[in-house]
């Protein structure tokens, strides 16, 4: 199967959502984050911003893990990691990648992220751009999250002027100023959000502490990073 044009490969992630059932999946999805410079500097930044807000030895959760490559470097900066990933062929993957580090309970793959008790969660490469609403999301997680913890996700900023040369960005624009969200008809059921929809849900359990990108750089770079901090 051959991964879809690279516009919408890079702009909308639509490739992942149309191999993920693919047995080959991983390692294809594997090699392209690591082959693309674009998305190693967006991970190399993510990976900064989260362990440098991590104590030493706290405990993550890594929610929609992919194939563990950044829960392979959070355990390497001593912090044991759970992984959460619901594609089979992600994390098939995962279990090739990171085999020594669960060999070595450094990295623990769960069923169910409910399971966990942690210091933060870290959702990287637009996980949170598949839910459509995420009020139970972060209400479940108030449960995974201790006070004082966090949880820290990369999303697809809906303000990226790159997008505005496709027509569904153009068509949506009005319901992104109304509404604050909208989505795309594909097969990976992308939703967009402006952040404050995103704060909404969140609350009451946590609270936005940080946005990233500021000023020009809401037009400029494709995600936007948040922070929430837990109540």
């Amino acid at each position: 199967m051959q991964p879809a044009k690279a516009e919408d490969r890079d702009e909308d992630n639509e490739w992942v959502g149309k191999v993920i059932d693919n047995v080959h999946t991983g390692e294809q999805y594997h090699e392209f984050m690591l082959a693309s410079p674009r998305d190693r500097l967006v991970r190399d930044r993510f990976q900064k911003l989260a362990l440098g807000l991590l104590p030493a030895g706290a405990v993550v959760l890594d929610f929609g893990a992919g194939t563990g490559i950044d829960a392979r470097a959070y355990a390497a900066n001593g912090h044991l990691t759970f992984v959460h990933e619901p594609s089979a062929a992600m994390g098939e993957y995962l279990v090739r990648y990171c085999r020594d580090e669960i060999a070595r309970k450094t990295i623990v793959a769960v069923a169910s992220p409910l399971t966990c008790k942690v210091q933060a969660v870290t959702a990287n490469f637009a996980v949170l751009n598949h839910f459509t609403d995420h009020t139970v999301l972060f209400e479940e997680l108030s449960n995974v999250v201790q006070p004082d913890g966090f949880v820290l996700a990369s999303m697809l900023n809906p303000y990226y002027l790159g997008d505005a040369r496709y027509g569904w960005w153009r068509a949506n624009v009005m319901n992104l100023l109304r509404r604050g969200h909208y989505a795309i008809a594909s097969e990976s059921h992308i939703h967009r959000f402006a952040p404050r929809v995103v704060a909404r849900a969140a609350a009451p359990y946590f609270r936005l502490e940080r946005l990233i990108p500021r000023g020009f750089g809401w037009a400029t770079d494709l995600y936007m990073f948040l922070l929430f901090r837990r109540i």
